[in-house]
């Protein structure tokens, strides 16, 4: 059975840092492309940023680069989103995703519909 956890949200002030974990309970992690989404209230849930299976190739969206980094450890199963400079809208609940396909031409990182399995979400709050 897959499971998704996220950890490490939180209320953090503008211009802070937060660092978002997810451990993964998936048998073959490695084969699985990961991704980051966020939804506010009222608002579409969007990909914020994604890693393919071996961490080699990242996306994000425009609105966080430069400021956030997503990264992964195949050997402990976790992924991970360092987020830096910190803005009130980047306030939101943040998921992890799992995509069981791994890269494949074409692959639309951002969109929810490509990813099998979710976790359960972690708030951050971002104030001024």
């Amino acid at each position: 059975q897959v499971q998704l956890v996220e950890s490490g949200g939180g209320s953090v002030q503008v211009g802070g840092s937060l660092r978002l974990s997810c451990l993964a309970s998936i048998y073959d992690y490695r084969n699985y492309n990961m991704g980051w989404f966020r939804q506010a209230p009222g608002m579409e849930r969007e990909g914020v940023a994604a890693i393919s299976p071996a961490g080699t190739v990242t996306y994000y969206v425009a609105s966080v680069k430069g400021r956030f980094t997503i990264s992964r450890d195949n050997a402990k199963k976790m992924l991970y989103l360092q987020m830096n400079s910190l803005k009130s809208e980047d306030s939101a609940m943040y998921y992890c995703a799992a995509d069981a396909r791994g890269m494949q031409y074409g692959w639309r990182w951002s969109d929810p519909d490509e990813y099998n399995y979710w976790g359960q979400g972690t708030q951050v709050t971002v104030s001024s």
